[in-house]
């Protein structure tokens, strides 16, 4: 596999140029400046094309090129916004990049409560815990029906959560949730999630999942067209939060999806770490149903943690080899899929990959650090995942 690394535009403060010392192959990055729902210019992927390159790199993938919520809901500007997408893969295609990564959670992207849990060993991982989210669910955000989310066990556990929080401490939880992604939602306050919840107002997964289907009939062919390989990332965590539908949380939603556009440039971002958090989800077992259509992997790994719902399990972002997903046979059903590509023909046979997201360790406390994405911890990931691929190496066909 094609080793990435994901890099956040100049604002990132780890350094392009150092990247080489940690081995890394290609760069995945987008243009986060730019909002939902924008057109990307050739001349502005040719500026971050220029930066990349006079450090060595190309971009190899684009994560993402995000959806908007408009189009999630079929809102009164979704057509000027697919619009605009189409004319974003068109200007991708002429850079010559082809893979394309985006996802269809509604409002939130990934979620998590708390960004630096410390750890045993010193370090620090993001973590999810159901009692926090409800706490800003009820208390912060008091989203209105909230409470049929949550039993009356969870409820009072959340109330006695929030009152423990200082006033600093509110701020933080709420900062931890809505932020999401570097340049996603840092603007946003409490009033603009409860505006965007109005918009999915009686929405069901049926209806979400049929709205993702109605945009990759669009833009599928479209990209098929232009030579490019689109990949939905799985939802983050698996799991309904604030009461809206997630449907790509599992690999029977991946089958529908999949099945209902069959076009290769439909194509699927395997995250370990997400997809992971389900305790039924089997990571080779997903590579062979879905072998052909995935074109971008983020190797990562999530560990549950005994809280107060099966459903929807708390859970820390665990070493790479350490967690729940079995990393080592995931890899090894990914080189096997690399070598029936490369022996169909194939010309996309390598499948790019990154390290996501890493512990903070060492010289990464102290918040220097984006959350999610350190130098050190994902530079352990790394080394640790490509010591499992050259172990499989030119024997993988044989397993």
């Amino acid at each position: 596999m094609k080793q990435c690394w994901r890099w956040f535009g100049p604002a990132d403060q780890i350094a392009l140029g150092d990247l080489h010392q940690v081995g890394v192959e290609g760069i995945v990055t987008a243009l986060h400046e730019l909002p939902p729902g924008t057109r990307w210019s050739a001349a502005q992927i040719a500026e971050r094309q220029a930066v990349l390159r006079a450090a060595g790199f190309e971009w190899d993938v684009v994560e993402s090129l995000p959806v908007s919520e408009a189009i999630k809901t079929q809102g009164s500007q979704m057509r000027a916004h697919i619009t605009a997408y189409k004319a974003s893969l068109e200007a991708l295609a002429a850079a010559n990049i082809t893979t394309v990564c985006y996802n269809f959670m509604p409002i939130l992207d990934w979620t998590r409560t708390n960004l630096r849990a410390a750890q045993p060993h010193g370090g620090a991982a993001m973590r999810f815990d159901l009692i926090d989210f409800a706490a800003f669910d009820l208390h912060l955000l008091q989203r209105a029906d909230g409470a049929e989310s949550y039993s009356e066990a969870q409820q009072a556990a959340a109330a006695e959560r929030f009152n423990a929080l200082s006033e600093n401490g509110k701020k933080q939880l709420k900062r931890n949730i809505i932020a999401g992604l570097p340049g996603a939602n840092d603007s946003w306050g409490l009033g603009d999630v409860r505006a965007l919840l109005q918009s999915y107002k009686g929405f069901t997964r049926q209806q979400l999942r049929s709205h993702l289907i109605d945009f990759l009939s669009e833009v599928a062919p479209h990209a098929e067209t232009l030579g490019l390989r689109l990949c939905c990332h799985p939802d983050d965590p698996p799991f309904s939060l604030l009461g809206l539908p997630r449907v790509m949380s599992s690999s029977a939603d991946y089958s529908s999806v999949l099945n209902a556009v069959d076009l290769q440039a439909n194509g699927a971002t395997l995250c370990t770490g997400s997809l992971g958090v389900a305790e039924d989800f089997d990571g080779p077992a997903f590579v062979k149903t879905h072998g052909p259509r995935i074109h971008f992997a983020h190797l990562r790994n999530t560990k549950r943690i005994a809280g107060s719902d099966a459903a929807r399990p708390d859970f820390f972002e665990a070493p790479h080899l350490e967690g729940d997903t079995d990393m080592v046979g995931t890899v090894r059903a990914l080189i096997a899929e690399q070598n029936r590509r490369r022996t169909e023909g194939r010309a996309d046979w390598q499948i790019p990959m990154r390290p996501d997201h890493g512990q903070e360790l060492l010289s990464d406390l102290g918040g220097h650090s984006t959350p999610g994405y350190p130098l050190i911890g994902r530079m352990r990931g790394l080394a640790e995942l490509r010591g499992v691929m050259a172990s499989f190496g030119a024997h993988a066909s044989e397993l």
